[in-house]
């Protein structure tokens, strides 16, 4: 199975994330955007500028890359959420599974 994970990091911490899981062959593709998080943190609503990584890779691969992103990580619960893909382009999952693995 194909996921989407999505993972939000620090802006001079996103390329590094990115860059180390396309090298490692955990993930195929990592696109990162600027969004802006409001969420609640030891008990003190933050409002922060981020990036979010939004990774395509195996569902297999899920495990290593979630070590693979808190090895690299500087937030103590890093963002790491994993949703399928229901549907592709036949050519874009098959290129995502040559890719992808170890």
């Amino acid at each position: 199975m194909y996921v989407v994970v999505l993972c939000t990091a620090p802006p001079d911490l996103s390329r590094v994330i990115a860059r180390e899981l396309v090298v490692s062959g955990l993930a195929a593709c990592v696109n990162i955007t600027e969004v802006r998080s409001c969420y609640l943190w030891e008990g003190e609503v933050c409002d922060d500028e981020e990036h979010l990584l939004i990774i395509k890779t195996l569902e297999s691969e899920f495990d290593a890359l979630a070590a693979k992103i808190r090895e690299l990580h500087t937030y103590a619960v890093p963002e790491i959420i994993a949703l399928p893909i229901a549907a592709g382009d036949p050519a874009y999952l098959d290129w995502m599974r040559q890719v992808t693995g170890r």
